[in-house]
């Protein structure tokens, strides 16, 4: 199925003692990039999750954000810095002393507890195979609900690409009727100019012929248009893989663009010319939607 490059998905949910939540985004980008934000403490799940999530998409630039919190911390410690911890008394003390300031065993013990590095609260190192099923089990129904909205995205723009592509086939058509009509315009022209010119002097009917011959070689477009068709064939299939085509298309509608540049520069018909116009805004409209396509 088609996938826009454009996607959203949210999950969260409580493993454990832990309560996770993953939250991933994309937007347009030529390559896979990807960026993650984990708890610092857990900066090994960024790898991880960078491959788990490439096994599922291949193109955007994606943006994952990961928040765990543990709803018990029965196994954290505070460890005391007794040496800093002296050495702060004595300082107290010693200002008390100097100052002829009062210093009681409450107001000491007040003062250093604002003393940040004097106390270190350590936690058990959690087991990284562990949080990382823990985190995975999550960002799988993120994941899944990010790449569904993709799809859907995706094949709205499927849909939009093969009307247009419709439009420009109608529009192949009328060309191919409308060409040879062409040739016999300019032959039925250049007889009556001849005639307006030279009157009933007779003119050589082969030399005409051959003129018209040269003019319906300039203005053919049967190569240009065959191709064209052939290039919305394969983008027709191309849209109905499921896998990733949005390079391929993507080269695809540079040929496409190639083709209707060529019958243009070779139309010599207003009509004709309008129609290719008409072509090339539609080739420009796919190759817009394309760019969103993984």
């Amino acid at each position: 199925m088609i996938r826009s490059m454009t996607g959203y998905g949210r999950a969260q949910a409580t493993v454990g003692s832990m309560n996770i939540t993953v939250e991933i985004k994309s937007v347009n980008h030529r390559y896979f990039e990807f960026f993650a934000r984990v708890p610092r403490t857990y900066g090994f799940l960024e790898e991880k999750l960078k491959s788990f999530v490439n096994s599922l998409v291949s193109r955007g630039k994606v943006e994952c954000y990961v928040s765990i919190e543990n709803l018990e911390d029965g196994d954290a410690k505070i460890l005391v810095n007794h040496s800093l911890a002296s050495s702060y008394l004595s300082a107290l003390h010693e200002i008390s002393d100097r100052y002829s300031l009062r210093l009681d065993d409450s107001l000491a013990m007040s003062s250093l507890t604002r003393y940040n590095d004097i106390f270190t609260v350590h936690k058990e190192e959690a087991d990284e195979d562990e949080l990382w099923n823990a985190v995975k089990s999550v960002a799988e129904i993120a994941v899944s609900k990010f790449i569904e909205m993709r799809e859907a995205e995706g094949e709205k723009l499927k849909n939009d690409v093969l009307s247009r592509a419709d439009i420009i086939i109608k529009k192949v058509e009328y060309i191919e009727e409308r060409s040879p009509q062409t040739v016999k315009e300019y032959n039925d022209k250049l007889l009556s100019r001849i005639n307006e010119f030279l009157g009933d002097i007779q003119v050589d009917e082969q030399r005409l012929l051959t003129e018209c011959a040269i003019f319906a070689d300039k203005i053919a477009v049967a190569e240009e248009t065959v191709r064209l068709r052939s290039h919305i064939d394969q983008l027709r299939a191309f849209l109905s893989q499921d896998e990733a085509v949005g390079r391929k298309t993507d080269f695809l509608v540079q040929e496409m663009n190639r083709e209707a540049n060529t019958i243009g520069s070779k139309a010599q018909d207003v009509l004709i010319a309008r129609n290719v116009i008409d072509i090339k805004a539609e080739i420009e409209k796919i190759r817009e939607q394309i760019q969103n396509i993984e």
